[in-house]
């Protein structure tokens, strides 16, 4: 496997992939650790925890250079990344106990209750984007609750993949209890459907995630899925315009527009749109383009080429479609993966980026009349991870948020992902939910113990 600058097109390192036997081997050295991890008390687990905590922020640098090296985020964002996954492990660390202690239910036994059990090793199915965030929000409440963890990563971040192993061995857990295998996605299936493997949780693509759901379900194991969105983003007529499009153009170019939960629809009401659309394009065409490891940028390129030729297609397919370019709709001249800052106006139902989830830096806004109309766009989709709100009525956002079909809406502010609260969606963005307590709790026996 080969790890690509995504700014230079330059190949930075290549990694030998594991034989299905080397698979096999490195599995039973997981689940051979996990028999004595998880009989570890919480106490001990939350000293390693802590420590990682402590190590990524020590070595904050190093992982985020790593991160823009592969994948092409902003340096300060990648930074940024790594702090994020330090504050996870700290959270974990601190209420994993207290999340996952005993629940008394009062019943007509002498005593009746929940107890919360690991499972045994989950398969990580893991994304590029956020190529150590959507790895530790993970695997920190999974190693708290006494699971082990073998991560298939995307092929193009190999280098995250090894730094994380590190980190935490560093920490002082079990060699093996967290394992990262280095093979193709062919090799997946065979992974889910190991004996010693009881679940998998994958971030990724609508395709990947029907193929790993399938597979699961067939040797019923549980599954988690976090996929695509296309997410709304409703601006009413009383937003705080200013406060609105610096969000709007920040949530479509953040990571180059390369995140699940970024707004992509820009659902806004007729009496505002021309100011809406004028103020977002002057924005975005201000925007500094180039070298993700310059300070001084506010966009870095595509992690792959293949992605700047699929959101192209998409731009010129809706173009043909009768939408109308605002600004951007093109590759950059340079070298590397860039493509410019993208406004697509009149976007109509049918047409490909009202459609399809548009994985860059691409804006699609769509003019609608009132409230009912926005919130019927906003759920006129197969997709349901995140959205948002934009007005100064708090009641009238909350009501809005409640219609709206998805699994996170945001009023007034960034859509973003918090250890705290439970992330994940409904309809095709999938099922189940990660961080908070309702994340931990999706990978441990939930065991009913009665005394009479």
């Amino acid at each position: 496997m080969k790890s690509i600058n995504p700014t230079t097109n330059e190949v930075i390192k290549e990694y030998t992939e594991h034989s299905p036997k080397d698979v096999e081997k490195i599995i039973e050295s997981v689940n051979k650790d996990w028999l004595s991890w998880k009989e570890t008390s919480f106490t001990e687990r939350a000293i390693f925890m802590h420590r990682a905590s402590d190590i990524l922020l020590a070595q904050r640098d190093d992982c985020a250079a790593i991160m823009t090296a592969e994948m092409g985020k902003r340096i300060s964002e990648a930074r940024a990344e790594v702090e994020k996954c330090a504050l996870a492990c700290r959270y974990y660390g601190d209420n994993a106990e207290k999340i996952l202690r005993d629940e008394i239910i009062e019943t007509d036994y002498s005593k009746s209750f929940a107890a919360f059990q690991p499972i045994g090793i989950v398969l990580a199915v893991m994304p590029w984007n956020f190529p150590f965030w959507q790895v530790l929000r993970f695997v920190a409440p999974a190693l708290m609750a006494g699971n082990a963890v073998v991560l298939k990563h995307a092929s193009n971040v190999m280098g995250c993949a090894v730094k994380i192993e590190q980190i935490l061995r560093k920490a002082g857990f079990p060699e093996n209890i967290f394992r990262s295998l280095i093979i193709p996605s062919g090799l997946v299936e065979d992974v889910i459907t190991n004996p010693l493997v009881k679940a998998v949780t994958l971030t990724g693509s609508e395709p990947a995630g029907i193929k790993v759901a399938m597979t699961a379900a067939k040797e019923l194991k549980k599954s988690v899925l976090e996929l695509g969105g296309s997410d709304p983003f409703i601006v009413f007529e009383d937003a705080d315009m200013d406060r609105c499009v610096a969000t709007a153009v920040l949530g479509r170019t953040l990571n180059a527009g390369q995140i699940c939960i970024a707004a992509k629809r820009f659902i806004v009401v007729e009496k505002i749109a021309r100011e809406f659309e004028s103020k977002m394009k002057d924005a975005m065409e201000s925007l500094i383009v180039g070298d993700p490891a310059d300070e001084n940028t506010q966009m870095a390129p595509m992690a792959r080429a293949d992605l700047v030729e699929e959101i192209h297609v998409q731009v010129e397919n809706s173009i043909a479609q009768g939408a109308t370019l605002l600004t951007g709709g093109k590759r950059l001249d340079r070298p590397g993966n860039f493509y410019a800052p993208t406004i697509i106006t009149n976007v109509k139902k049918g047409m490909t980026v009202y459609e399809e989830e548009t994985f860059g830096p691409v804006a699609a806004i769509i003019t609608v009349k009132n409230e009912d109309e926005a919130v019927a766009v906003a759920n006129d989709t197969r997709f349901g991870l995140g959205a948002a709100v934009w007005t100064k009525d708090s009641q009238r956002g909350e009501r809005v948020a409640r219609k709206i079909e998805a699994g996170m809406v945001f009023v007034n502010t960034l859509t973003a992902s918090n250890p705290k609260l439970p992330f994940g969606g409904v309809k095709k963005s999938g099922y189940g939910r990660e961080m908070s307590d309702y994340g931990i709790k999706e990978f441990v026996n939930i065991k009913t113990i009665c005394i009479q």
